[in-house]
């Protein structure tokens, strides 16, 4: 469930496409962020929190893949928080590299990110691509299965994150 920006359009959730997943080949034991309507959600995971359940406030378990709601100015800190707090997953985000939250957490904690070749289209609530992205986005990951998987998806570029960046 993810408000990568203010809509202009019809709705303002959209969905990390299924191909993605595919690359990443992976089960995942949590999205904390799912629609409660998951008939176009493609996220293989075992159990899913909605935005009834406030998945910000309930335990994570194991492997996750975060698509957070950003709802506003950082609305996707807390849930970038949690997310390196628990230290196992894979995330996607807007490609934001100069914004101080892209520094302070993703630059900061994650241990690799990927670059997509060109803008990912999304999927909106209705099962419809999105046609014109308008950011490009990453995905970033902590531990090993979730920086395995960024390694192997070839989507494109993979940047293994070290302390000694600034």
């Amino acid at each position: 469930m993810g408000e990568h920006e203010t809509s202009v359009g019809k709705t303002s959730e959209w969905y990390t496409p299924p191909e993605i997943f595919a690359a990443l080949g992976l089960e995942f034991d949590l999205d904390p962020c799912s629609p409660a309507d998951r008939t176009h959600c493609a996220v293989p995971a075992k159990n899913f929190y909605t935005e009834a359940d406030d998945g910000l406030n309930q335990p994570w378990k194991g492997l996750i893949f975060m698509n957070p709601p950003f709802g506003g100015r950082n609305g996707q800190v807390p849930w970038l928080e949690k997310f390196f707090t628990h230290g196992n997953g894979v995330g996607v985000v807007p490609a934001r590299t100069s914004a101080k939250w892209f520094h302070n957490y993703i630059f900061k904690y994650a241990e690799f990110i990927l670059f997509p070749l060109g803008k990912t289209a999304y999927i909106a609530q209705d099962g419809v691509r999105g046609k014109s992205p308008g950011f490009g986005s990453v995905l970033f990951s902590i531990g090993e299965r979730g920086n395995k998987a960024l390694m192997r998806a070839k989507l494109g570029w993979v940047l293994e994150v070290t302390d000694d960046y600034v």
